[in-house]
C-alpha cells in the first residue's frame, strides 16, 4: 500500500532513488524507472525484469553489510503488525530495516491486520514514526515452486548429509524447499536463517523442527524475513517459538559459529571444478546476489560438526548448459577457500581438506555425464 502510493505520486515527488530487497510487488517495474532509480543487492523476483532492462543498480556487498553500505535514507517504509498487547512490531521482514530506520529522516509504517504478528520481532517506537497507515490486506506471497525429478534427487542427497539435531540455514527457491520436504523423517532440527518459507513451517508443525538442541535460542526458530505463503503466515502468527530478528543477529558470524552442527544450505548459478561459486550472474544477467551465502558458509565451517552445502542441478537450459564449469562465467561470490560440500543430482562432492587435483576429480564425478569429457579437457 505504501509503495503503491509512492509510485503513483512519483512524478509529483520528482526523481528519487529506491532501495528494494527481493520483491514480488508490482511497484518494482521498469515502467516506473522513468522517475525511480532502483537499487538492490539481488536480482530475484520482480527485480529480474529491472536487471534485464538495465534499470537496476546492484549493491554487491555481503548481507550483513547492507545497512552500513547505504547512505542514511530520507524515508524508510516498513510493514508492521500490532499484537494483542497493543505493541507494534516488524512484520514479514526485519533484517536490515531497524538499522536503516534508526538513521532515516522519516519512517512510515503500514500496520496491516492481515500480516502475521511475530511476538519476538523488535518493537517499533511509534513516537518516532512520521506516519502510520492502518490497513487490512492480504500480504504478498512468494510464488509456489514445483521441484522436478533432478531437484527431488538432490533433495534426497542433501537430506542424507544432514544429521538429526542439526541447526539449518536455508536459502530460498525450489531446491531448498524440496530439501526441507526430504527432511520430514529427521528429528530435533533447529533453524537459524536469513529467510524461512513454507517448508520450515511444515517441519515446525510436524515437530521435526523444535530447536530443542540449540544452546542459544533454545526452542526458538530465528529468521530475518518470512519468505513464504499461507502456511508460513499461519504458523508464524502469534507463535512465540518463531522470532524475526535483525541482520546484526541472523548473520552474526561468532553467534552462528557457536551453534553446534550448523549446516548452511544454499543454491548457486554455477560452481567451478575447484569449488568457487557464482551466485549472481547467469547468461550476463544479474539474477541472484552476494547475499549471506558466503558468510554462512564460513561460519558453518567454524561450527563444531558444521559444514556448508551448495546444491544445484548439473545442467540448465534444458540440459544444454553445464552448471559445473571449468571457469566461472560470472563473479566469484564464494571463494574456493570456503568450499564445503557441492551436491548435484549425480552425487555429493565434499571438497573440505581436498587438493585442487582431488577437487577436480570429485567435481567431474558430479557433473552431467554429457559434459564430463569436455570439462576434463578444458581443465588440463
Amino acid at each position: 500500500m505504501l509503495t503503491t502510493a509512492l509510485v503513483e505520486q512519483r512524478r509529483k515527488i520528482g526523481g528519487f532513488r529506491a532501495f528494494v530487497g527481493g520483491s514480488f510487488a508490482g511497484t518494482v517495474d521498469p515502467a516506473f524507472a522513468d522517475d525511480i532509480s532502483y537499487i538492490s543487492y539481488i536480482g530475484m523476483g520482480r527485480n529480474a525484469a529491472l536487471a534485464k532492462t538495465g534499470r537496476l543498480d546492484i549493491l554487491p556487498c555481503s548481507y550483513s553489510r547492507i545497512a552500513d553500505s547505504l547512505t542514511a535514507p530520507d524515508l524508510v517504509l516498513v510493514q508492521a503488525a500490532e499484537g494483542p498487547d497493543g505493541i507494534i512490531r516488524y512484520a514479514l521482514a526485519c533484517e536490515y530495516l531497524p538499522a536503516l530506520a534508526a538513521r532515516a529522516k522519516a519512517v512510515v509504517a503500514e500496520v496491516n491486520a492481515e500480516a502475521p504478528w511475530s511476538p519476538g520481532a523488535p518493537p517499533i517506537d511509534t513516537t518516532q514514526l512520521a506516519a502510520v497507515m492502518r490497513t487490512s490486506r492480504e500480504v504478498l506471497q512468494a510464488p509456489a515452486t514445483l521441484p522436478d525429478r533432478s531437484i527431488a534427487r538432490i533433495a534426497e542427497i542433501v537430506a542424507g548429509l544432514v544429521e538429526d539435531r542439526s541447526t539449518l540455514q536455508i536459502g530460498v527457491g525450489a531446491l531448498p524447499e524440496a530439501a526441507l520436504k526430504a527432511l520430514s523423517s529427521h528429528s530435533d532440527l533447529g533453524i537459524h536463517s536469513g529467510a524461512i518459507g513454507d517448508g520450515v513451517a511444515r517441519l515446525i508443525e510436524a515437530g521435526v523442527v523444535n530447536n530443542s538442541r540449540k544452546k542459544q535460542d533454545a526452542g526458538v526458530t530465528i529468521a530475518g524475513i518470512f519468505f513464504g505463503g499461507a502456511a508460513l503466515n499461519r504458523v508464524a502468527h502469534g507463535n512465540h517459538t518463531i522470532r524475526l530478528a535483525p541482520t546484526s543477529y541472523t548473520h552474526h558470524a561468532p553467534a552462528i559459529a557457536a551453534i553446534d552442527r550448523f549446516v548452511s544450505l544454499n543454491s548457486a548459478v554455477e560452481v567451478d571444478l575447484y569449488g568457487s561459486v557464482n551466485s549472481e550472474v547467469a547468461n550476463g544477467a544479474y539474477v541472484g546476489g552476494v547475499g549471506g551465502g558466503g558468510e554462512f558458509a564460513r561460519a558453518a565451517a567454524q561450527s563444531r560438526g558444521g559444514f556448508s552445502i551448495i546444491a544445484l542441478t548439473a545442467t540448465a537450459a534444458g540440459g544444454k548448459i553445464s552448471r559445473i564449469v571449468s571457469r566461472l562465467s560470472g563473479p566469484t561470490t564464494i571463494s574456493r577457500s570456503d568450499a564445503g560440500v557441492v551436491v548435484t543430482e549425480f552425487g555429493a562432492a565434499d571438497l573440505r581438506g581436498k587438493t585442487l587435483s582431488q577437487r577436480r576429480k570429485m567435481m567431474l564425478d558430479i557433473a552431467h555425464p554429457d559434459f564430463r569429457a569436455e570439462l576434463e579437457a578444458s581443465a588440463t
